[in-house]
């Protein structure tokens, strides 16, 4: 389930793993590291603190902290339960990964991008976080290496048709050999944030080379940003973090790519190109929303990752939280709609409805799955038939007995992460299940996929989590087990030590999540069909508004910047035709056509 109530009445959750930013729910105390600028440097101001992400994955995300903000997410105190052997792991995946490569299907193998970040001070970590999220943008147009840029060594952009550089620690100490290697000019470089001085020092004469220069950080409100003429949204809990102005001192030289305005500081280049150096004046990775400047980072990245990106216009909708409890009457006519349309879509299956506590059965405990609820599975094979593909959601979508966060039903709780809602109405995520490890997550896999065989259902190819949430252990699983998700993914600090991702200890403290525009390989293996436009929500929950077709719609528009981009979005189908109709309609419009989860998986 995403960002929706369900049939019951009962408020859910939305998909932690979806809004393209990063969730950042536990932090330090303390102030953001300052340094006092050398000449010639521009001077961030002592209440600048690294720009955290509020809602990568999808809603409802934690509630925004600045650094000096008390922890939200309560970190477990056992050791998380060693890696499997992925390969002792059944597969039913059918989207071949290329052997040693971590690009998406589709990627040009000619191309090759080096992901570099930064990793001192006390907010080291977020280095990681964001270069994660850069590195899994970056899968979609090529393979990638990533390492703090600390260890570059001189000539290693020689061995890549291209660098991302994300700065996210003021003055970091930057290798000299990254720096002339830069200046070299031989390779395109997508440079973020700060640190951008130190390669203008470096330089002969910077602006004469490259037709533009920084000015100033700005801290005013600027809250859109105008991408291919299409205005973005910023966020205003960004401006604290800055945005470093540039401005064009040579037209022929440079071009500014996106500007930022509605702020104290008037209209500025907020993305500027010249030469090989393309500049983006902020981490763009941080408090990111559903019609976010986000998509104008994703699209810059892309096109570095691989110049040769199709131009397709593609669209998805998956019809979720179908369990044994469903109104057959309902995924019927949905269907009928959608073929009507000639629009394939993918059902998100709960193969085992469970209401432990009697909730909704005057406390009679209820377990029914798919097949002892024959005419759901009659419906299911009807879908089918009508252009549906069968996914897993999860087992149970729900944990045990107990409310997670709301009160043990199938298809309201979350099933492989912990989470509780704090006295302000908002979910949080708490850690793991206590017995999460592979082999409880493998027996869920295989539970549900007999379910499916014994209601005569196919044997499921793709995998969505729960509420898009689950422990990086999990994820290993699933990736082993399908090869292909359908989410928005939920990240952890420490996955990546020093880049290698898998190697290290996940820190269930440091959390974020991401969406995608376009197909993706996330770090933990899986290629990540995307979801990137939410769902229908017709009242509000936790915090979080209505979210209806015309919401909908307009994050298309926003995500209609990105080249090659996917417009998918979910539906409940106990909220009848009527919003789908709008939705299918309005997207189509945009000239999009719609095409199978399948289709889009394989590149």
């Amino acid at each position: 389930m995403g960002w929706l109530a369900h049939r019951s009445g009962r408020l859910s959750t939305a998909a932690l793993v979806g809004v393209s930013t990063l969730l950042v729910t536990t932090v330090g105390a303390g102030a953001a590291p300052h340094h006092a600028p050398p000449a010639g440097v521009p001077s961030a101001s002592t209440a600048r603190q690294p720009a955290l992400t509020r809602q990568l994955p999808a809603p409802p995300p934690p509630p925004v902290r600045k650094p000096t903000a008390n922890p939200r997410v309560v970190k477990r105190t056992d050791a998380p339960a060693p890696l499997p052997s992925l390969a002792q792991l059944r597969s039913t995946s059918t989207v071949p990964s290329a052997a040693g490569s971590n690009a998406a299907p589709g990627a040009s193998a000619a191309q090759r991008t080096l992901v570099l970040y930064d990793t001192t001070g006390q907010w080291g970590w977020l280095g990681e976080a964001y270069a994660v999220e850069a590195a899994n943008l970056v899968s979609h147009g090529s393979a990638y290496v990533l390492h703090p840029v600390a260890t570059y060594t001189a000539g290693e952009l020689a061995n890549y048709t291209g660098a991302v550089y994300v700065g996210s620690t003021y003055d970091e100490p930057l290798p000299l050999a990254f720096l002339d290697d830069v200046l070299s000019g031989s390779r395109p470089v997508l440079w973020m944030n700060d640190n951008i001085w130190q390669l203008t020092q470096r330089a002969a004469n910077f602006s004469t080379q490259y037709g533009w220069n920084w000015v100033q950080f700005d801290f005013g409100n600027s809250t859109t940003v105008t991408y291919n003429n299409v205005a973005l949204q910023r966020d205003p809990l960004a401006a604290p973090s800055g945005l470093l102005q540039t401005q064009v001192v040579d037209a022929t030289r440079a071009t500014v790519l996106a500007t930022a305005s509605g702020g104290s500081g008037g209209t500025m280049p907020w993305a500027i190109r010249g030469g090989n150096l393309t500049y983006v004046g902020e981490i763009p990775f941080s408090y990111v929303g559903p019609s976010d400047r986000y998509f104008a980072a994703a699209d810059l990245t892309s096109q570095l990752a691989n110049p040769a990106t199709p131009s397709r216009k593609r669209a998805l909708v998956r019809i979720e939280d179908v369990g044994a409890d469903a109104d057959p009457a309902d995924l019927r006519a949905v269907a009928d709609y959608l073929y009507s349309q000639r629009v394939p879509f993918t059902v998100a299956v709960i193969s085992q409805y469970l209401d432990p506590n009697g909730v909704n059965n005057n406390g009679v405990p209820v377990s029914t799955s798919l097949a002892q609820a024959p005419d759901v599975a009659s419906a299911l094979r009807y879908m089918r038939a009508r252009g549906g593909t069968l996914l897993m959601h999860g087992y149970t979508h729900q944990y045990s007995n107990v409310a997670n966060p709301y009160d043990a039903v199938s298809a309201d709780d979350f099933e492989f992460y912990l989470a509780h809602i704090d006295d302000a109405n908002n979910v949080i995520y708490d850690g793991p299940v206590p017995e999460d490890s592979a082999s409880w997550a493998q027996n869920r896999v295989n539970s549900s996929k007999l379910n499916f065989l014994m209601a005569g259902l196919p044997a499921a190819t793709i995998f969505e989590p729960p509420h898009y949430a689950a422990s990086a252990v999990d994820y290993t699983v699933f990736a082993a087990n399908f090869g292909v998700r359908y989410d928005r993914g939920l990240y952890f600090g420490g996955w990546c030590p020093a880049g290698a991702c898998g190697t290290g200890t996940p820190n269930y403290a440091e959390i974020y999540g991401q969406y995608f525009p376009y197909l993706v390989r996330d770090i933990y293996g899986s290629a990540v069909v995307p979801e990137d436009l939410g769902n229908v929500e017709p009242e509000p929950f936790n915090n979080h508004p209505p979210r209806l077709p015309a919401d909908i719609l307009a994050s298309a528009a926003a995500a209609a910047v990105v080249r090659d981009g996917v417009q998918s979005f979910f539906y409940h189908p106990y909220l009848g035709t009527a919003y789908l109709q709008q939705i299918v309609t309005g997207i189509k419009g945009m000239g999009y056509q719609f095409v199978s989860a399948a289709t889009v998986a394989a590149g």
